[in-house]
């Protein structure tokens, strides 16, 4: 009988406890991984803090890399790419599991597949403990997007990419081509960190950025913006009839803050044929106003995303492989803990406020 820890949340304003629970037989096509490092992400702590709610007790946690432990008697031993895998590999797996077969899946949303499964949101139960990040072990279950993390990538920055890293890739997939493009991000979380990095490498000619907070607005110049904007900069020079400041004019509005004050003047910055994708606004908010006019004679076009699909997820880790070193992805991770400091990891990232914090697994 084999043991293992994990890390319980019960709800907010209530401490987080470890617990062993006996790790069960996987199935015959899961996979059994031995967590290495999660990164909490800002949906973990909008749920410790009670501002999203998912069924408890739960295990906390879906930015997670972890080791190769065992494989069920017929899993094919293959990553998503058909890339063999082997006992020890470093793996980094969708924050999703669904069926393939599907009309959400065919359609090419596999994340909002009917009977989706997601590690670091699902309830604890007496046979299913190890389903997230905050915990020494998960299992895999079938239809889960297994690739193998390339060699080049730290432990701490490969925790990201099944969330921040591949869902920006989603949101360039939506923006039909970066290329000779101008654009705007609004909101510098890591989500607005990757999407400058990643309008970089695919060939943007102009990337500004906006923002609340001086030092995100510093950390996008050092991730390739042309230009990083105080929101109320933004907001003036979005005003088109302005007498002194020169209007904005963007080919791509990008949102990642979910401000529908941002989301307002992205729209408004956008020249003919503009695109505005939307990532940020996963919570209840006001409507926003919008001028119907304006988007139908200058033929702009509105698109949201929620997580990414499967070819968005091996996009993150090629781009991450290209530029790991290009960018200053070593500095994304503002304090380092154990898992038995979680309960200080948390209220350090509520507090600070860095574009993340790593807790490191298995000592």
């Amino acid at each position: 009988m084999h043991l293992g820890k994990i890390l319980v949340f019960n709800g907010a304003n209530v401490e987080m406890q470890i617990e062993e629970r006996v790790l069960p037989e996987i199935a015959p096509d899961e996979i059994l991984v031995k967590n290495l490092y999660t990164t909490l992400c800002g949906s973990d702590i909008h749920t410790y803090c009670g501002l999203r709610h998912e069924k408890t007790p739960t295990v906390l946690g879906h930015e997670i890399v972890g080791e190769i432990v065992k494989f069920g008697d017929l899993h094919s031993q293959n990553d998503f790419r058909g890339e063999p895998l082997m006992v020890g590999d470093i793996i980094t797996w969708s924050i999703f599991s669904s069926d393939p077969n599907t009309v959400e899946a065919e359609k090419g949303m596999p994340q909002k597949s009917s009977n989706l499964f997601k590690y670091g949101h699902a309830q604890v139960t007496e046979h299913e403990a190890f389903h997230g990040g905050l915990a020494e072990y998960c299992i895999l279950r079938k239809n889960t997007t297994v690739l193998k993390v390339p060699q080049n990538i730290p432990i701490d920055i490969a925790a990201t990419l099944n969330c921040s890293v591949a869902t920006v890739a989603g949101a360039l997939r939506l923006s039909t081509g970066i290329k000779g493009k101008r654009v705007l991000i609004t909101g510098l979380g890591l989500l607005g960190m990757v999407c400058v990095a990643m309008c970089k490498d695919a060939g943007a000619t102009e990337i500004i950025t906006a923002d609340i907070n001086p030092v995100r607005l510093q950390q996008a110049l050092e991730f390739g913006a042309t230009e990083a904007l105080d929101f109320e900069q933004l907001m003036l020079r979005s005003q088109t009839t302005h007498p002194v400041e020169t209007p904005l004019s963007f080919d791509i509005a990008f949102d990642m803050s979910g401000a529908v004050d941002a989301m307002e003047a992205g729209l408004s910055c956008l020249g003919i044929g503009g695109i505005a994708v939307w990532i940020g606004a996963v919570f209840n908010t006001r409507n926003l106003q919008l001028n119907p006019e304006r988007i139908v004679r200058n033929l702009l076009t509105i698109k949201g995303l929620h997580n990414y699909n499967h070819e968005d997820f091996c996009y993150g880790v090629d781009f991450m492989k290209r530029n790991v070193n290009q960018f200053p992805f070593s500095k994304i991770i503002g304090r380092e803990f154990s898992l038995s400091q979680a309960n200080l990891a948390f209220e350090y990232a509520i507090e600070h406020k860095p574009l993340r914090v790593g807790i490191r697994l298995n000592h």
